[in-house]
């Protein structure tokens, strides 16, 4: 069997592309090995900043043998009075084959000629030199570069290639205008450690060859030894550190020899807010902070970066680090505190200098929306004043940070400066809280608002985009979607179910759509409809993928294209949240199978009445003198117990009570339908088919409290 190693060396790799770059070969190399029916024992991918590499063990040195049916004309196009014509004769020699080697055969669309090739394998080295090429030249990434004086595009210029079959190198050339770049046995070391070429025997060999260079190829390694070196440090200095995925992911990427280095700065700057330090090292310097053993608020004046250097040249990096941080850091300290020298309610007049969207005016025209969809938001919970008054000076503020002079320089800090100026201007720990909150969730696995003024703040604030960049008709399609709208109904609907505020969000929207289209001269219908169907399709998502439910249930909760059950799901989030984790737990424990028979044949035959599908209560809508059978009696009788029970139901929102009703009335039911008192439904007589059809569609319509159980797929 044979080892195949491709690297591809290049000027310094951007971090994301190289991820990137090391995700795609992963998936595409085995899958382009398969489409040419290539097997092999393993696909390892490598990058470093310099380079991108695969090392495929267990290649066959040819690809099998195949067998291949080619079809060809019709048959009364290929022979005429038995003899061959040319058509037949054409595909033969394209084929490379004798006439006689043609068979007839019949299909779907007649009689055709086939005829069967035994195909070679090809050498795989033949293979790889048409493959490799293609490997390379389809990577995408963002911002790719020309480089040379061609048309390939690229992540950054290529300079060098290996390309080994084992010990022999594969000829491959990659052409970009008068640059042509051959395939060799040489590749490069560490830039520093080991700026000399290095020679690759053979392709088995690359790993160690390239760490005798100083230059670790496989990422995971990489982090791992990034891991436990800052540990190493950090516990040298008595304290801890957090391992910060998305900045462990950069570093690794961004060195190819990893060695860690300590640096310190001034204890003075100790006194800016944790957050404000621990920005300017994660995300702006690629640092690693170190903080007191124990803790994760409580900083240390010390920082832990990863070198790439000279590691015996520790000392003269740190100290170019820290002259960095220190700059960093005294520009915080000045933003700090020039912003503290006024109250943050005093920042709202420059708001009206900031555009939110060009259409929809400025962020202080943005931030009075907020405060009435607040305000109409507490009317609905019933708050009192003092929760009132909290969400109303929440909602004012809630922007104002945004042009503070460290916000300005520190984007990532919106809300969290907020809610620090707000405790220095005074504000209650209420309203502080809520301007940081509102922001939450700031990601798919961020935490959700743990406040009441958060969350009435963060759901004002989203309804508020929401409703204007659907007003604008700036819907999201596809994969676009540059408002980030999906995500803001996604999290409106998240905190609400988390928080179980019983909002009403088909009322609330109506209201805020209202507002819209009369400043705007915009259609209240076309604008409520698009903006109600995008929350059911959230709702549904979310049940379907972060609740876990079977979609059949999700259509029983939601309906399909019945507006009972979707003015019913907006009005009540609650409610069709809970409903669905119902239905999915009866469906595991078996109950739902017990009624299941029952409420759905009711339901079918139901639909050949005309009864209104939210009558409950039987006794104005059934006569019981035209009952011919007890079964029609008891089945009258047990509805009318039913309805207590059903009623309950509704207003606890405890389905339990109506599924114990409708196991108690299921044997009833099946009475009603093959028991020794079965009656026929469908009676010639109008008036008893009437009376008997809504029977069952009373039936139908206590089940469909919980749910269409006509949208149900049997278990």
């Amino acid at each position: 069997m044979t080892a195949f190693l491709l690297e591809v060396g290049t000027e310094e790799l951007p971090a994301s592309f190289l991820s990137g770059a090391v995700a795609q070969w992963r998936s595409r190399i085995p899958e382009s090995l398969a489409a040419h029916s290539l097997n092999s024992e393993s696909v390892t991918v490598y990058g470093t900043p310099r380079r991108l590499a695969v090392l495929i063990t267990g290649l066959p040195s040819q690809q099998p043998d195949r067998e291949e049916e080619i079809k060809g004309p019709p048959a009364q196009a290929a022979f005429k009075d038995g003899q061959p014509t040319p058509a037949a004769i054409g595909f033969a020699k394209k084929q490379g084959v004798a006439i006689e080697a043609l068979e007839v055969r019949p299909t779907d669309k007649g009689d055709f000629v086939f005829v069967q090739k035994s195909i070679p394998g090809r050498p795989v080295a033949d293979i790889l030199t048409e493959l490799v090429p293609q490997w390379i030249y389809n990577l995408e990434g963002k911002r790719l570069m020309r480089w040379g004086d061609g048309d390939v595009r690229f992540s950054r210029p290529i300079r060098w290639l290996v390309s080994l079959l084992d010990e022999a190198i594969l000829p491959i050339e990659l052409e970009n205008g008068s640059i042509k770049i051959n395939s060799d046995r040489i590749s490069y070391g560490h830039r520093v450690l080991h700026p000399e070429p290095v020679t690759i025997h053979n392709a088995a060999d690359y790993v160690k060859t390239l760490r005798d260079g100083y230059v670790v190829v496989d990422p995971e390694e990489r982090t791992q030894l990034i891991q436990s070196q800052v540990q190493a440090a950090v516990q040298k200095l008595n304290g801890s550190t957090e391992m910060y995925p998305d900045l462990l992911a950069e570093v690794t990427n961004l060195v190819e020899w990893p060695s860690p280095v300590v640096g310190k700065f001034e204890t003075e700057f100790l006194a800016l807010p944790t957050e404000v330090i621990t920005t300017v090292m994660v995300s702006h310097q690629r640092y690693f902070p170190v903080f007191k053993a124990g803790s994760t608020t409580e900083l240390q004046a010390y920082f832990i970066t990863v070198g790439n250097g000279d590691p015996h040249k520790a000392e003269i990096i740190a100290v170019g680090n820290e002259r960095v941080i220190r700059a960093r850091l005294a520009d915080g300290q000045f933003f700090y505190k020039s912003d503290l020298s006024k109250a943050l309610e005093n920042y709202l007049p420059q708001l009206e200098t900031v555009t939110f969207q060009e259409d929809l005016g400025s962020l202080r025209t943005k931030v009075d929306r907020i405060v009435n969809i607040a305000g109409q938001i507490s009317t609905q919970l019933q708050l009192n004043a003092d929760s009132r008054q909290h969400i109303e000076q929440g909602a004012l503020l809630c922007k104002a940070d945004l042009v503070t002079q460290m916000v300005f320089e520190f984007p990532e800090l919106q809300g969290i400066m907020g809610q620090k100026y707000a405790i220095a201007s005074g504000e209650s720990t209420a309203v502080a809280t809520a301007i940081f909150e509102h922001y939450l969730p700031r990601g798919a696995d961020d935490i959700l608002p743990q406040t009441l003024t958060g969350q009435v703040v963060g759901i004002a604030d989203r309804l508020d985009t929401l409703v204007s960049i659907f007003g604008l008709g700036l819907i999201p399609s596809g994969s676009s979607d540059p408002f980030a709208l999906r995500r803001a109904a996604n999290a409106v609907v998240n905190i609400t179910w988390a928080a179980n505020l019983q909002i009403n969000l088909a009322t609330l929207l109506e209201q805020v759509a209202a507002n819209f289209c009369q400043q705007y001269n915009k259609d209240l219908g076309k604008l409520n409809s698009a903006l109600q169907e995008f929350f059911l399709q959230r709702i549904r998502t979310l049940l379907q993928e972060e609740k876990q439910i079977d979609y059949d249930l999700v259509n029983a909760v939601l309906g399909e294209d019945d507006p009972e059950y979707t003015d019913r799901a907006l009005q009540d989030l609650l409610d069709v949240r809970d409903r669905a984790l119902y239905l999915q737990q009866i469906r595991r424990d078996g109950t739902l199978d017990k009624i299941y028979e029952t409420v759905n044949r009711s339901t079918r035959l139901a639909a050949q009445g005309d009864l209104d599908t939210k009558q409950l209560d039987p006794t104005n809508l059934v006569r019981p003198e035209l009952f011919q059978k007890s079964s029609e009696s008891a089945f009258y009788e047990a509805l009318v117990k039913l309805v207590p029970q059903t009623q309950a139901a509704q207003q606890s929102r405890n389905y339990q009570l109506l599924v114990e009703g409708l196991i108690n009335i299921a044997p009833t039911v099946s009475n009603f339908f093959d028991g020794a008192d079965s009656v026929l439904v469908i009676d010639p007589d109008p008036e008893i088919k009437r009376n008997r059809l809504n029977l069952l569609g009373l039936l139908r319509n206590h089940a469909r409290v919980l749910a269409d159980f006509g949208a149900i797929v049997k278990s």
